[in-house]
């Protein structure tokens, strides 16, 4: 009797064990994700407060000082990297002559992004995954272009993350293209995003993830004095400006508000981001940015890329937008000092896993479809084969229609796949999966006529 009892105790303990939800991680990501390194953003963010300001209408001319001097070490930094690439990274400093706008710039200048290029190994895929932080940095008053400007958190640190991104993912070959760049002008009206914004529209550049990152080192908020280093947010949109006419009709009648572009890669964000580092949470806000700002992921989003927002989940407003000064006890300024690096090399390793499971993905299923001929509680899906990329396989998701994320994942090798389930109380949406596990955007079927 003791022996059919144990016998039946560990029957249990393997069926249990075999219904837990195993989380698969690529090792050669992992990898990444431990090269990332506290210290190399601190050394980064030392080197950009060095040039005392980055405002975008600073010098270009001083060595030593100034938006053009910071520009041109960003780009040796690439530089830098790319010698360790094989010839797969290359980097160049984007500019346009931008003439007074009679807003927040008062004389011609020339604005420049800097721009590394990690191309992709396959010619064929033609997709491009697009990481930005910005630059340039400002005082209290946003015209005052000579004093200094630290700007340690807002850009260095999003400049940083773009900076170590490219160190090491420039060491490793991805069958898809990713773009590390950091814009200016962001503080005098997102001016260096919409010039890339705009050439990528007009050039039809495949983008179909922009990673944009803002505001992510420091790990507590003025007033409320709140200390949170363990969630970071992530904000997007939930329909394209671009979403009117009959795409609008469409999207009301399936009830997708809530599953734009730009809302599936924050769901990825915090899918992937979650998987691969450790003691952080990422945090969907349903918003393109915070209440009544904006961020360089606009002018992408406006041009109908898919594009989301990163930032750390507690803004400290001493520090950000002020002259560097003393009052009533309180250090203002964008200081280094106020930095958790710590933190900050979490939420880069969050952009690092993101852009490396995007790049070594197929592209997303083709022509997803879910069938409505008949009447029925099952829901019926079918699709053809990716573009670009070995696929070993689809995930096909599904959630309830009050659920931010995406709660079951069902896999097959064929390209359809019946559930059942009913489509009247659940969203579905199909993804590609590599041989290596890694999974493409997931797509929406639209409905089979």
């Amino acid at each position: 009797m003791r022996k059919i009892f144990f016998l039946l105790a560990l029957s249990c303990i393997v069926s249990f064990s075999f219904s837990q939800s195993i989380i698969n991680r690529d090792a050669e990501i992992a990898s990444m994700v431990k090269e990332v390194s506290a210290d190399s953003l601190q050394s980064y963010i030392k080197s950009m407060v060095a040039y005392g300001t980055r405002h975008t209408l600073s010098t270009q001319t001083d060595a030593n000082k100034g938006i053009g001097a910071a520009r041109n070490w960003v780009l040796s930094k690439f530089n830098e990297f790319a010698k360790r690439s094989n010839g797969r990274l290359t980097a160049f400093i984007d500019t346009i002559t931008y003439k007074v706008d009679g807003k927040r710039v008062d004389k011609d200048i020339i604005l420049g992004n800097v721009v590394a290029t990690l191309k992709g190994t396959d010619v064929n895929d033609k997709r491009i995954f697009l990481i930005s932080g910005h630059l340039d940095s400002r005082r209290s008053n946003e015209m005052d272009r000579d004093k200094d400007s630290p700007g340690a958190n807002d850009d260095g640190s999003g400049s940083a993350a773009v900076i170590e991104c490219a160190r090491v993912m420039s060491q490793h070959g991805f069958p898809a293209t990713v773009i590390f760049v950091t814009v200016s002008g962001e503080e005098q009206g997102l001016l260096g995003a919409q010039f890339l914004a705009n050439k990528a529209k007009k050039e039809n550049w495949s983008i179909e993830a922009v990673l944009n990152n803002d505001i992510m080192g420091s790990n507590n908020s003025s007033e409320t004095n709140i200390i949170d280093n363990t969630h970071i947010r992530v904000f997007s949109e939930g329909l394209s400006v671009l979403d009117t006419g009959r795409v609008a009709t469409n999207i009301r009648n399936l009830g997708l508000e809530n599953d734009g572009r730009a809302r599936q890669l924050a769901r990825y964000v915090k899918e992937i981001g979650e998987r691969y580092v450790e003691n952080i949470e990422v945090v969907m806000v349903y918003r393109n940015d915070r209440f009544l700002r904006g961020g360089d992921h606009s002018p992408f989003v406006q041009n109908g890329f898919a594009a989301v927002r990163i930032t750390e989940m507690n803004e400290n407003y001493y520090h950000q937008h002020q002259d560097v000064r003393k009052e009533n006890n309180i250090q203002y300024g964008d200081l280094t000092e106020f930095m958790d690096f710590e933190y900050l090399r979490k939420n880069t390793a969050v952009n690092l896993a993101n852009l490396a499971n995007l790049a070594k993905a197929p592209s997303v299923p083709d022509e997803v479809k879910v069938q409505t001929r008949k009447l029925e509680n099952f829901t019926s899906l079918n699709w053809k084969a990716p573009k670009n990329g070995k696929t070993k396989g689809y995930y096909i998701l599904m959630r309830e229609t009050t659920s931010a994320v995406w709660q079951k994942k069902f896999y097959t090798t064929e390209t359809e796949y019946k559930l059942p389930y009913s489509k009247d109380n659940y969203f579905f949406a199909v993804q590609s999966v590599s041989e290596t596990g890694n999974e493409s955007l997931p797509v929406i079927p639209s409905v089979a006529r």
